[in-house]
């Protein structure tokens, strides 16, 4: 059986004390204020990798979003530089909130790697568990992994589209954003007609994903058999949406090109208001 996608920090300090410690990556990252490099250099986890979303888990904006998807060769080098091995676990974190975590854990499913799971609770959750930082940064011994797209559900406009017509499409921005209220990042407001609104918030608190029985409450997706998606503003917040529908064991797409790419074409209609 494969592995649930999050790990406990006492789980993954026993695995990093094993014969075959994972691949740690430190992925902080925030809408605001982008990679946070300057909070890896004051304390990391020991071994971990520092991936910058922008840079190392996304293509240049452009067309597709302001955060498209990196090609296969670009996230194998950026993977194989951190020591990613096909036959290892890759273990991602980030600060606890909606980060770049779940972006790291999407992206190793979607390239193939067998066993890729995000720190549960994030930093916080290792540092109230009582285990060490450190400031060495590691220069780990090049990995394997190999590249290959198709490991997990992907929309793109139209396929996001048809979902909110006739599944369920979950806008994981905040409601005044959905709502068409306010928008202070891209350019125009509202939503996809037919999505509903799941904001992110309503599944990330201070100390890791919810249970998943309250989980399912939230989303209100439990049961109901509909295949289901999950977009953002660029696909990053939207892929801890979809870490969290899996944990509670509901699979679930997710639109890379989110809200940002959605809008590049001004034929696809705009949705305003509190309703889908």
């Amino acid at each position: 059986m494969p592995p649930g996608p999050l790990i406990t920090a006492a789980q993954l300090a026993a695995e990093l004390a094993g014969p075959a410690a994972p691949t740690v990556l430190d992925c902080r990252w925030a809408l605001a204020g982008g990679a946070d490099r300057a909070a890896y250099d004051q304390g990391h986890l020991p071994g971990a990798v520092f991936v910058d979303l922008d840079r190392d888990l996304a293509a240049p904006p452009g067309a597709g979003g302001r955060h498209p998807l990196p090609s296969p060769e670009a996230f194998q080098t950026v993977m194989r530089r951190a020591g990613a091995r096909q036959d290892r676990p890759v273990v991602a974190y980030d600060q606890g909130q909606p980060g770049g975590a779940a972006r790291a854990w999407w992206l190793l499913g979607w390239f193939g790697h067998p066993d890729a799971r995000v720190l549960d609770g994030g930093l916080p959750a290792w540092v109230a568990a009582g285990l060490p930082l450190t400031t060495e940064v590691p220069d780990p011994e090049p990995g394997d992994l190999t590249a290959r797209p198709g490991g997990r559900p992907l929309l793109d406009a139209e396929g996001a589209a048809r979902l909110a017509a006739a599944g369920v499409l979950l806008d994981a921005r905040a409601p005044a954003r959905y709502q068409g209220l306010e928008e202070p990042v891209d350019p125009v407001a509202g939503h996809i007609p037919g999505a509903r609104n799941a904001p992110v918030t309503d599944v990330a608190g201070d100390h890791g994903l919810p249970p998943p029985g309250r989980l399912r409450e939230l989303l209100e997706v439990a049961g109901d058999g509909a295949p289901v998606g999950a977009y953002c503003g660029s696909g990053v917040v939207a892929a801890h949406l979809v870490l969290a529908l899996e944990a509670a064991g509901v699979p679930a797409a997710l639109y890379a090109g989110s809200w940002s790419d959605w809008i590049t074409d001004p034929s696809r209609p705009v949705a305003t208001g509190p309703t889908p």
